[in-house]
């Protein structure tokens, strides 16, 4: 730990925050006019890229390396402002949390389209001319590339702060950050002010991912690991603060940076590792950040959204004819495994497809009926499993016992986040959610001697009397119905009709003593210990049960999931699970870009059933039947 190593360190971490801030600064502008937040800029980093790989080897290493990094960022931007165009215009209206659904489609379209046209392997891209060599810092070498990044960002900080502070343009823009009616109504073209903006994150956004290419290979993996830190970066600063943007992606990186200088250390006999921080430390900062200040750094209270969506209808008691219907499916369900008796995976599908239903249903109960959107919700998914397993394992308990105490194990860790969380509203709370996801990966993801680390715990198998997977489903079955129809008397009850409440009118809520915070911290436990189970379900069902349980990526799985079938109707949550558990298994079965034809179809729904399938299927069912009494009042 020398001073000169101290020194490189920082300068290291001044140059990664240049290409963060060119990511997170284009995330920010988008999310400041168009209110989307646009899952897939990160894509359109790793789309940059891979075009300056491709036109560098065009132009030439030469005097070509820096026109073709300026023809990729440009690129990108016009790919930015055709999906506007195209896709987001015309859902601008619908819920913001569909819009996420599209640009999380979107994600998977363009990865595939990525891996078709320069496939699967990294590509390393040639040292910038006149910036190969590296320079002498206090006895130490340092690239001169790095430097020239870290000069960079600064400069182009100051150029979008003048486009958005000394020109018309800008004062459009800021304009719509605050009031986007009031624009509207001032006669200004809204669509291609949006799509100007867009095209201008996007280019951003390639522009960062040009300038890494004598850095670090291009790969398949950039959009979803920048995407995380560019949220991140975004959150800390203020969401719409470009300024926010640069100091937070500096507070960041320099704080991964002094953790790398550090390495390991002796503190009180114990040997930390800070190194090890860098997977968690910027998602630590996020957690702290919304705590103190739930707005950022430099960020101000979220207006409210222009287009709210549509409220979840009042709910109301299932009739006869959908008891008799779900009796009916409820009995074909249990008749599954002697009707598919030629067919064992048929059986393996339908246990992930009511696992995945469960998951689906409890992320429901906060994002329906408590307005509560998370982005990390696998956590407890995720503490559901490890603590099943576990249980098993370490402490010797068996599978039976496991199975009703990992629920809990699940519903401490809700207890926990979700004190703080539900302080926050809005996109802020997602993020903090987000935030605990991430650190309870990381610490999952490093405790090699606890949780198996990045290897997980293999052998966690159900008792002898469910090693049959037919006997091992029906038990599923009865435990996921069981737990489904728990959260649906729950929202029926006084407390569920006192959620709904405060998610409609807080003031209201309030004014007739309902503590809102208290029902949504309470709200939060329910679900996170529904989502342990069927943690702990599939941590039986596979054996083994490893972190990607709870990363990101299972979360936005949950997301998609909910959306995808309705957050307005009950049902919603179920009809997603099994649709896109279906879909992602019969479509990766089947073909090599699986991802792009699940992206595609995502798409496709999301434009026709905007309100989701479920909500779809609803709205035509109250059609049909005020049809009759509207023609029989013609008749009259």
């Amino acid at each position: 730990m020398s001073f000169s190593g101290f020194i490189v360190q920082l300068l290291n971490g001044l140059a990664g925050a240049s290409s963060l801030f060119f990511v997170a600064a284009g995330l920010s502008l988008i999310f400041g006019v168009t209110r989307i937040v646009n899952f897939a800029h990160g894509s359109f980093f790793m789309v940059g890229i891979y075009l300056a790989y491709t036109l560098v080897e065009k132009l030439g290493a030469g005097l070509g390396f820096w026109p073709a990094l300026i023809l990729a960022a440009l690129a990108v931007g016009v790919l930015g402002a055709l999906i506007e165009v195209v896709l987001l215009r015309r859902i601008y209206k619908a819920p913001e949390l569909f819009q996420l659904l599209a640009t999380f489609a979107l994600v998977l379209v363009i990865k595939d389209a990525v891996l078709w046209l320069w496939g699967p392997d990294e590509l390393l891209g040639p040292r910038a001319p006149g910036l190969s060599g590296s320079v002498m810092i206090l006895g130490r070498q340092f690239p001169s590339y790095d430097l020239f990044l870290i000069v960079v960002g600064p400069i182009v900080l100051g150029l979008v702060w003048l486009l958005l502070t000394r020109t018309r343009f800008g004062t459009l823009v800021r304009a719509a950050t605050q009031d986007r009616e009031m624009v509207s109504a001032l006669g200004i073209n809204q669509a291609w002010l949006f799509t100007a903006v867009f095209a201008l994150g996007a280019l951003l956004a390639g522009l960062g991912g040009a300038l890494q290419l004598p850095r670090e290979p291009a790969t398949l993996e950039l959009d979803l690991n920048t995407i995380g830190s560019a949220f991140v970066v975004v959150v800390v600063g203020g969401m719409g603060s470009i300024p926010g943007a640069y100091a937070a992606a500096l507070l960041i990186a320099e704080i991964k940076a002094v953790c790398i200088w550090l390495g390991v250390v002796e503190i009180f006999g114990y040997s930390i590792s800070f190194s090890k921080l860098t997977l968690v430390v910027d998602f630590l900062v996020m957690a702290v950040v919304l705590v103190w200040r739930p707005w950022g750094l430099f960020g101000r209270p979220q207006a409210p959204s222009r287009y709210v969506g549509m409220q979840e209808e009042p709910l109301r008691r299932a009739s006869k004819t959908y008891v008799v219907a779900a009796a009916i499916f409820g009995l074909v369900l249990a008749a599954m495994p002697l009707l598919t008796a030629d067919a064992p995976y048929t059986m393996v599908l339908m246990i992930d497809l009511l696992i995945a239903a469960l998951f689906a249903a409890s992320l429901h109960f906060i994002m329906g009926p408590a307005g509560m959107h998370s982005f990390g919700h696998a956590a407890y998914f995720g503490l559901g499993a490890y603590g099943a397993a576990l249980l098993v394992r370490a402490s010797g308990l068996p599978m039976e016992l496991a199975l009703v105490l990992a629920p809990f194990v699940a519903g401490l860790g809700a207890f926990v986040f979700g004190w703080f969380a539900v302080r926050l509203s809005g996109v802020y709370l997602a993020m903090l959610t987000l935030a605990f996801a991430q650190i309870t990966w990381a610490v999952t993801y490093q405790w090699d001697a606890f949780t198996g680390g990045s290897n997980g715990l293999t052998g966690v198998w159900p008792a002898e009397w469910l090693a049959d997977k037919r006997i091992y489903y029906w038990l599923t079955l009865a435990l996921v119905a069981a737990g489904v129809w728990w959260l649906r008397r729950v929202l029926f009850s006084p407390f569920g009709y006192a959620l709904r409440a405060g998610r409609d009118s807080v003031l209201r809520a309030d004014a007739i003593g309902i503590d809102v915070k208290r029902m949504q911290w309470v709200a939060f436990i329910i679900a996170g210990a529904v989502a342990g189970l069927a943690g702990s379900l599939y941590a039986f069902s596979k054996g083994s049960i490893s972190p990607e349980t709870m990363s990101v990526g299972k979360s936005v799985d949950g997301l998609v999931m909910v959306l995808l079938g309705g957050v307005q109707t009950l049902a919603g949550p179920v009809v997603g699970a099994v649709t896109f558990t279906w879909l992602h298994d019969t479509v990766a079965r089947n073909t090599d870009y699986w991802r792009a034809m699940l992206g595609g179809i995502i798409l496709l729904l999301v434009l026709l059933f905007p309100q989701g399938i479920a909500g779809f299927a609803k709205q035509l069912s109250d059609k049909l039947r005020r049809a009759p009494v509207k023609v029989e009042a013609v008749k009259a």
